[in-house]
């Protein structure tokens, strides 16, 4: 049946809408895997289906899964980026810019 969580939110007269990875297996072809949302509207249970991602490779609808749970697609930035340059900005680009007028500069050890 259904797993994965998105976001749990509330809309106008305090309707709960959960999205969801669904498989439903099928006889004699591939199992359909598909997005989901799940809300009750005048008392009764909805389900539509929002998309059909079967498609997309198992790897892909995994990380998917995590997401709605409210996961992270990345596990670690570090791994993925590499910082080459870091500028100053803002309150450091003003304070470091009087330092280096005054010459106060050279006392900072970086």
């Amino acid at each position: 049946m259904g797993t994965g969580l998105l976001n749990i939110f509330r809309e106008k007269h305090e309707i709960i809408r959960v999205m969801y990875i669904e498989r439903i297996p099928n006889r004699n072809s591939p199992t359909a895997v598909l997005l989901s949302k799940s809300y009750r509207e005048d008392g009764k249970s909805r389900k539509p289906t929002l998309a059909n991602v079967s498609k997309l490779p198992s790897e892909t609808v995994d990380e998917l899964k995590i997401l709605l749970k409210g996961g992270q697609a990345v596990e670690d930035l570090e791994e993925i980026f590499h910082i080459i340059r870091s500028r100053p900005h803002g309150n450091v680009a003003t304070t470091l810019s009087s330092l280096i007028k005054l010459g106060l500069h050279t006392l900072i050890d970086t």
